[in-house]
């Protein structure tokens, strides 16, 4: 028998929704148990060398690290999501890991303190983004037709930007049709939109107002 596995969690971790997802679309039974990362438990430091969330538990046994994780997935579940050709696979991956590179500037840009380097960031992510939309093929996915991890990544990427949304236009995403049809196709798939609970887009804006940057003066401007 297979041992259970065991999610450990954060409500706004785009890492632990990567995982989710790549579990929804496998149809593998697993349990989610949702921590607090500013009073992380004992137990869970025990199991986490780094202190990050996710991790899987299989039986007893941590995997830490979501690039990890996908991986282990991938070798032991049914449906694979990466492609079947090396060379293809070899190129997805390396996507994922412009959407990890993706997701730490998404983190600069709301946690950035003023003005200036709100600007700053703001020109970078369309930089990366622009860089996307010369890739993708946005047929509906990624790479065409078949749903794979590299879509499993980018779902919570966007889901930033339906909060982001709300505070400014930031043209971020601004004509870049191919990356607008794939992030419509990725709201409407049941494993990305059900990846997180009802109460994430208020947890994020609660999250941002709390950063104190330039983006929670705008998002507080906005809710004014």
């Amino acid at each position: 028998m297979a041992p259970p596995l065991k999610l450990i969690s954060h409500k706004l971790c785009p890492y632990v929704q990567r995982a989710v997802i790549a579990l929804s679309e496998k149809g593998v039974a697993f349990e989610r148990v949702d921590i607090d990362l500013s009073n992380k438990p004992d137990w869970f430091l025990a199991i986490s060398p780094l202190g990050k969330t996710p991790v899987l538990l299989v039986g007893e046994v941590p995997i830490f690290e979501s690039a990890v994780i996908l991986e282990y997935l991938e070798e032991t579940q049914p449906k694979p999501l990466h492609p079947a050709d090396p060379l293809r696979r070899a190129e997805h991956r390396g996507w994922i890991e412009f959407g990890s590179i993706v997701l730490a500037e998404i983190a600069g840009f709301y946690a950035a303190p003023d003005e200036a380097t709100f600007n700053a960031k703001t020109s970078q992510l369309e930089q990366r983004f622009a860089r996307l939309e010369a890739r993708v093929a946005a047929a509906p996915w990624f790479d065409g037709e078949d749903f794979s991890l590299v879509d499993a990544v980018y779902g919570p990427v966007f889901r930033y930007f339906d909060v982001f949304d709300d505070t400014a236009d930031l043209g971020i995403l601004a004509g870049k049709p191919k990356l607008a049809r794939w992030r419509k196709a990725l709201a409407a798939r049941p494993s990305v939109s059900t990846a997180v609970s009802a109460d994430y887009p208020a947890l994020l804006r609660d999250f941002i107002r709390r950063r104190n940057s330039w983006l929670s003066t705008l998002q507080a401007r906005a809710a004014a």
